[in-house]
């Protein structure tokens, strides 16, 4: 699977705890960062979208 542009950048912060789980769901399915399968490949947990 290719990965976006900033994959590394932001799983390297995650990893690092830079970025916490917020900080990534809000990077996520933005058009310059993740997608909403590369946050779940990240943290583990599944995408969600707030209502």
């Amino acid at each position: 699977m290719e990965h976006s542009v900033n994959f590394e950048l932001i799983k390297s912060y995650y990893d690092n705890n830079l970025y916490s789980n917020g900080r990534v769901w809000n990077v996520g399915g933005k058009a310059t960062d993740i997608t909403e399968a590369e946050y779940q490949e990240i943290t583990g947990l599944a995408y969600f979208i707030k209502i």
